[in-house]
């Protein structure tokens, strides 16, 4: 298919416990639609590097890529959601309409998957997969997300996604503030709080 295009370009996040299927389902989209993905697993797995590092060559990368003002994804390493709200915040910045991909799939399913030797899987250990299990947060009720199963057929999931994509909500997603941000709103709240007067007894 062509890439997709827009006045303002989608970017996908997709996130899901390690084996969910969200990488297989980035590659795929990205090569459906000539689309650039960054892979934080990749990146690690290829180039022997640290967590951290290949964080901070995401980041990098996707930098130059959103220079292109193409529809983009964003595979592994915002499994916090903190970390999702920073990388939302840049995206909407750069003039991307941010959407989070949740791969859901069962924990024994996917550790199958996951210990799998690289690149059929992640080569994780046990006691890795549950490190990272744990470390998962679930996007909250105000994050723009959609779900998929990673045991469904790739041309479900994309039908599902292509759906979302098209709403008209779409083209403005709310943007999660800033931790600053939350602080202030917090001292705004307290302080515009009314008075409890007491009951007046008679």
């Amino acid at each position: 298919m062509k890439p997709l295009t827009a006045a303002s370009p989608h970017a996908i996040i997709m996130i899901g416990i390690p084996g969910s299927g969200k990488s297989t389902f980035a590659e795929r989209f990205a090569d459906t639609f000539n689309s650039p993905i960054v892979s934080e697993t990749k990146l690690q797995q290829e180039y022997g590097l640290a967590a951290d590092q290949a964080e901070k060559l995401r980041g990098s990368i996707l930098k130059e890529f959103m220079k292109s003002h193409r529809t983009l994804l964003i595979d592994g390493g915002l499994n916090i959601k903190e970390k999702r709200e920073d990388m939302v915040r840049q995206l909407v910045k750069a003039g991307f309409r941010p959407l989070v991909v949740w791969v859901q799939t069962d924990t024994n399913e996917a550790y199958r998957r996951a210990s799998k030797p690289y690149p059929t899987g992640s080569g994780l250990t046990s006691e890795g997969f549950d490190i990272l299990l744990d470390q998962f947060e679930a996007p909250g009720e105000k994050e723009k997300m959609v779900v998929i199963s990673g045991k469904h057929t790739y041309t479900s999931q994309l039908k599902i996604i292509l759906k979302q994509l098209a709403t008209p909500d779409h083209t403005q997603p709310k943007v999660p503030l800033s931790p600053e941000q939350k602080e202030e709103a917090a001292k705004i709240t307290v302080r515009t709080r009314p008075r409890n007067r007491g009951t007046l007894l008679r």
